[in-house]
């Protein structure tokens, strides 16, 4: 939704990690902003896949009636791996319901949900961005983006390891701050990158999310970080964001798919769905041959 080499250089990126294998519950306490959760109901996935369905999507929030329709819209693309944005967990504006861990239930998926602190005197959790993954999440970061917003308001990304068959990749769902300068919001995704630092050069990784790249120099920062650094997308940079005003509708360039180490076959900004501000933006990644060890 539009609002106003190594980790140690970046010591205002704050990280919290934890491993979640398969059968774990949460490793975090219920009233920490980092929640994991074990998949149900699906049958595990055929270790020999060769390509899966990937998505990025802000649900601005969505609950209840509008929330069934992303659950449906993300079945009907047989998505293996989703990353969302504004997921509430603990907010009186969604009736404090769990929408993370109800979106993993109904689709049978694993989880892993994160949130920023909450700002100075606030009553309610922050919003959160979310990973939906039929393989067990590994490696699960919280990662506290540098540069804080108004108010002193923080943004957050989250990252884990999926291994799929022999395949073993990293992703991460990201949601930057709208209201900073462009410079400080290509340091946020540099805070992502220098997470994924830790890990081998050769591991394929996905960076997902709502970069909130509504100013068109943004746009080409970040084409310029990410292809500078090896990384590929499928998509041009056609508006992702759609708000309707009294004379005019905006429509932004807000989200992104950004691939390392990986191909894409065909992929889409699915533009039927509107519960959300934002439009979904989907990609079959192909998987690579050869084995790739976090």
């Amino acid at each position: 939704m539009l609002c106003w080499k190594f980790i140690c250089p970046l010591s205002i990126a704050a990280l919290v990690t934890y491993s979640i294998f398969a059968q774990s519950k949460s490793t975090a306490p219920s009233d920490d902003l980092l929640e994991v959760g074990p998949r149900s109901k699906l049958a595990t996935p055929a270790p020999s896949l060769k390509e899966i369905t990937v998505v990025s999507y802000n649900i601005r929030w969505r609950t209840n009636g509008d929330l069934n329709q992303i659950i449906d819209w993300l079945k009907s693309k047989k998505v293996y791996l989703a990353a969302l944005q504004e997921v509430d967990r603990a907010r009186q504006r969604t009736n404090t319901t769990n929408n993370a861990r109800v979106l993993a239930e109904k689709l049978g998926l694993y989880y892993a949900w994160a949130a920023p602190p909450a700002v100075k005197g606030a009553a309610e959790e922050e919003t959160g961005v979310e990973l939906l993954s039929a393989f067990p999440l590994a490696d699960v970061t919280r990662i506290v983006l540098p540069h804080a917003g108004p108010g002193g308001r923080s943004r957050v990304a989250l990252g884990a390891t999926v291994k799929i068959g022999k395949t073993s990749l990293r992703v991460y769902s990201v949601h930057s701050e709208t209201r900073i300068p462009v410079s400080q919001k290509i340091d946020q995704l540099r805070a992502v990158l220098d997470d994924l630092a830790r890990f081998p050069k050769a591991l394929p990784a996905i960076v997902m999310g709502d970069f909130n790249s509504w100013e068109p120099e943004t746009v080409g920062r970040v084409r310029e970080l990410f292809t500078k650094e090896g990384w590929a997308t499928p998509f041009s940079d056609q508006s992702t964001f759609q708000r309707n005003v009294v004379l005019f509708d905006i429509e932004l360039k807000l989200d992104w798919i950004w691939l390392r180490g990986l191909s894409t076959g065909s992929y889409g900004i699915d533009r039927t769905i509107s519960v959300s501000d934002h439009f979904p933006l989907w990609t079959v990644v192909k998987l690579p041959v050869s084995e790739a060890r976090p």
